[in-house]
């Protein structure tokens, strides 16, 4: 047996645990904490098992879309989680930030992983494919903040057109939850949890 090569897999299964520890500003629907990029993830492969019949491209490799989904946040371990509705300077410098974190966390597998999972990364990213587009129909943290009276939207300044304009990717992914999720945003503002 290769121990070197298992040693690389067990140093990168030791430092994706990090992730549990990267904390996003969604708040969990108990409203006890924020969600971590781990259970993050979970919860995105939950969705997308659950949602593919609402895609506009049917999708052709679930297990590859649920490789990108659980590995689209772990070089958040390196770059942090970038607030979506964030200031100008931390947004512009996502995309840096995201591009040296994958290069640093995936260089930690063996070559041929590597390569697999940034070039899973890189698809997530990209946007492309429908297995791409359906990894990024997360919505979940609009309906998190539904769920919870708008907490954070109003405690972070967040109003309605940055919400909208930031579900733009889920029109690309389903029309059909994209209506729907405006129509939560419509009734989040009508009860008062975001601003216009």
């Amino acid at each position: 047996m290769d121990y070197g090569r298992l040693e690389k897999q067990l140093i990168f299964l030791r430092e994706i645990d990090k992730a549990k520890s990267v904390f996003r500003n969604t708040l969990l629907l108990d409203v006890s904490r924020r969600e971590n990029d781990a259970e993050h993830s979970w919860h995105m492969a939950i969705c997308a098992m659950l949602f593919t019949e609402y895609l506009n491209e049917p999708i052709n490799d679930m297990e590859r879309l649920l490789k990108m989904i659980m590995l689209h946040d772990v070089i958040e371990i390196y770059s942090g989680d970038t607030f979506a509705y964030g200031n100008t300077a931390e947004l512009s410098s996502q995309k840096d930030r995201e591009l040296s974190a994958a290069d640093k966390i995936f260089s930690l597998l063996p070559e041929e992983q590597a390569k697999e999972f940034r070039s899973l990364w890189d698809e997530f990213e990209d946007n492309i494919t429908p297995e791409s587009k359906c990894a990024r129909l997360v919505f979940m943290p609009v309906y998190h903040n539904y769920m919870t009276n708008g907490q954070k939207w109003l405690e972070l300044g967040v109003t309605k057109d940055k919400v909208l304009k930031r579900c733009n990717w889920i029109k690309q992914g389903s029309d059909e939850l994209y209506i729907f999720i405006c129509d939560i945003i419509d009734d989040a503002v009508k009860k008062g949890y975001l601003p216009i």
